[in-house]
């Protein structure tokens, strides 16, 4: 039923970019545990160690609150058509951030995005798969518009209004610089 790796293996990441939905999941040293499903065309596999995932700005900023305190990270695959299959890629991330140098090297990677805020690095030590027999079988029928349809209409500098009204603090008071 489940096997553990020390990288991804090519057939893992077919199985990566074939997911519509991964779901990331972080934590502070103390605090709540955060777990946010992801979509759009915001996921590369750089290698079989390493991916990258572009974090577009939402309700919170959990991740990044997280990742500055303490960098691990789990990505989590699960298959809702086709063979059943969960894969979690554990390991220690980073955030490239707006304001680094390396961003438009990095950024230049995705689609251009309304909201992107940070890129965030994952250095993998373990991956997981299990069989994802209880995983509902579903039907994809494409991705929401709404998201950068909100954006748009906020444009650039709402927001960054947005970030320092909304995204300054996590759930447990951590600040976030959010114009990073």
């Amino acid at each position: 039923m489940g096997a553990r790796f020390s990288a991804l293996e090519p057939k893992h990441r077919a199985f990566i970019e074939a997911q519509p939905v991964f779901f990331v999941a972080t934590a502070a040293r103390e605090g709540r545990i955060n777990l946010s499903p992801k979509g759009l065309d915001t996921l590369r596999v750089l290698d079989p160690q390493r991916i990258a995932w572009l974090n577009l700005t939402g309700s919170g900023n959990e991740t990044a609150a997280h990742l500055q305190q303490d960098g691990r990270m789990t990505l989590m695959f699960c298959a809702f058509s086709g063979p059943p299959l969960i894969l979690r890629a554990y390991g220690q991330a980073r955030l490239v951030r707006r304001s680094d140098s390396q961003w438009r090297d990095w950024v230049g990677r995705f689609p251009p995005l309304p909201g992107a805020r940070q890129i965030v690095l994952l250095d993998i030590d373990l991956v997981q798969t299990s069989c994802g027999f209880g995983v509902p079988l579903m039907d994809y029928r494409g991705p929401r518009p709404t998201l950068a349809e909100w954006a748009d209409r906020k444009g650039e500098e709402g927001i960054r209004r947005y970030w320092r009204e909304k995204n300054a603090v996590s759930l447990d008071g951590f600040p976030i610089d959010p114009e990073e």
